[in-house]
């Protein structure tokens, strides 16, 4: 069964930084356009980053422009989102994706068939 495991969540310093990871087993992320996606309580889930199956196509939502940054590694079969420069208002689940596409239409969660069960993201001074 196709499976996506984030890893890296915690508490951090406005101003700080923290990796996410997620590991993808049962299929290869390289043949898969993937997300990360974060849910704060009582909102909806928003598109953070995402790229395309080739990694020529990366799209980060407006929000954490010039402050996240989304990669992968195939040989490891992970995912990753690097961020920097956190603020309290980056607080959130974040969940990785993925769609059996070479390309995404949007980054938005609507578009992502499969799901990881999300880790939590704490910015606070």
């Amino acid at each position: 069964q196709l499976q996506l495991v984030e890893s890296g969540g915690g508490s951090v310093q406005p101003g700080g930084s923290l990796r996410l990871s997620c590991a993808a087993s049962q299929f290869s992320v390289e043949y898969y356009a993937i997300g990360w996606f974060r849910q704060a309580p009582g909102k909806e889930r928003e598109g953070v980053a995402c790229m395309s199956s080739s990694g020529g196509r990366i799209d980060y939502g407006d929000s954490v422009k010039g402050r996240f940054a989304i990669s992968r590694d195939n040989a490891k079969n992970t995912v990753y989102l690097q961020m920097n420069s956190l603020k309290p208002e980056d607080t959130a689940v974040y969940y990785c994706a993925a769609v059996p596409t070479l390309l995404f239409r949007v980054c938005a969660a609507a578009g992502f068939d499969y799901w990881g069960q999300g880790t939590q993201v704490t910015v606070s001074s």
